[in-house]
């Protein structure tokens, strides 16, 4: 089906509603069909206080959207033979040795009893027993007292990952799926496996072959005057996902250039620590959408992008128990490596095809690809937490409804 730009237009209304009413400072949506511009509107303001204008280079925290580019690099590694999904982590970073998990009801952190090491695909698919501060639950209490975040200005990732297998595990590993900092912990054992610091390995692995000058773990030096302000609706943590106290102030300032922990990184978050711009993004996006190649330039075989595509748990997240925050509805929706899976739109009761994968950030970015209409689209903002608007579904419906014979 093509796309109608008259339908198409209408996204515009939409995203300037949204500036309007003061829920997002400003944004911007690329939409790609086999890999030509279909579409891209951009408004608002990257910095309210300063007004300055959301643009097409604007540089935004991707935080979550990291995910599937460290995934991407764990495979690359695997392509060439150097480990197996099917480790156990503690072959590569010995301190998950000996792991412990809470006992069912437990009611303190003490109370747990011994674990399998989880494994690679664990970390990968969200069922290893790790989690987030955010959730609910004893392990992310005790996460978040020791900030166990992975920031950009926490220091080595090999001091965060220590610190991390000092606590139990919140369940056995592959009894529930639990968004965590699995992806992190990945990224350090892409560090050890590589002997490069992450930071370098997605530079000279990744982002240097595809051109992604403008994606890094730091704003790249003389662009932060192109770096967009981050705020929140909340009264207090920005990262409270799950939290409901919003206050009167729909868009406060949380983090601006000149101060922001992430114009100097020190922390190689796997799992959310990347800047980029919307056609930085688009580079990654359409190497996926192509099967492991963009622009001459192959990263993967077809068949592995293909293999983490697939849904990897043994139904739906919801079929899993979760207790946890997710960037996606649980019902309908599986997960493969690095992102969310559609199983059934009719369950996730958002327009869809069936086998779309996406995944998106802490500060409401989102992309998806649909091979089945070959679309590609990516939506940037910068407000968290990213479950304070419907905007996801909403755009999902906007794109579908512009898909005509």
């Amino acid at each position: 089906m093509a796309l109608d730009a008259s339908r198409l237009n209408q996204i515009q209304n939409w995203m300037q509603r949204y500036v309007d009413e003061r829920k997002y400072p400003g944004c911007s949506m690329l939409v790609l069909q086999a890999g030509n511009e279909a579409f891209f509107h951009s408004c608002g303001k990257r910095n309210v206080e300063q007004g300055l204008v959301f643009a097409r280079d604007s540089i935004v925290r991707i935080y979550s959207m990291t995910k599937p580019v460290t995934t991407v690099a764990l495979m690359m590694l695997i392509e060439r033979g150097q480990l197996h999904l099917d480790a156990p982590v503690s072959e590569f970073l010995p301190q998950f040795q000996a792991m412990r998990a809470l006992v069912a009801g437990a009611k303190d952190i003490n109370q747990t009893e011994a674990a399998p090491t989880p494994t690679l695909h664990q970390l990968l698919t969200h069922t290893s027993g790790l989690s987030y501060p955010f959730n609910p639950g004893i392990l992310p209490e005790a996460m978040n007292e020791q900030d166990l975040m992975f920031s950009p200005d926490q220091g080595s990732l090999e001091t965060r990952i220590e610190a991390l297998a000092c606590l139990p595990l919140a369940f056995q590993p592959g009894k529930r799926w639990e968004y965590s900092v699995g992806i992190d912990v990945i990224g350090r054992v892409i560090e050890v496996v590589s002997g490069q610091t992450l930071e370098h390995f997605f530079a000279e692995n990744i982002f240097e072959p595809l051109g992604m000058n403008e994606t890094g773990f730091s704003v790249p030096k003389g662009a932060g005057d192109r770096f967009a302000s981050l705020y929140t609706p909340l009264e207090g943590d920005a990262m409270a996902l799950n939290a409901a106290s919003s206050g009167s102030e729909t868009l406060r300032l949380v983090d601006e250039p000149g101060s922001s922990p992430f114009e100097r990184a020190t922390t190689f978050s796997g799992g959310g620590g990347l800047v980029s711009t919307i056609d930085d993004f688009a580079i990654f996006a359409e190497m996926l959408r192509n099967k492991g190649s963009v622009n001459g330039i192959r990263l993967l075989a077809p068949s592995i992008i293909d293999f983490m595509m697939r849904n990897h748990l043994p139904g739906d997240i919801a079929s899993m128990g979760p207790r946890s925050f997710a960037e996606q509805p649980m019902d309908g929706t599986g997960f493969g490596l690095g992102g969310a899976v559609v199983l059934d739109p009719a369950r996730i009761r958002v327009p869809g095809s069936v086998g779309d994968f996406g995944w998106g950030g802490m500060a409401s970015t989102y992309f998806w690809i649909d091979w089945v209409h070959n679309l590609t689209t990516i939506f940037f903002t910068q407000l968290s937490p990213s479950s304070s608007y419907p905007s996801r579904a909403e755009m999902k419906a906007l794109v579908h409804a512009a898909l005509i014979d």
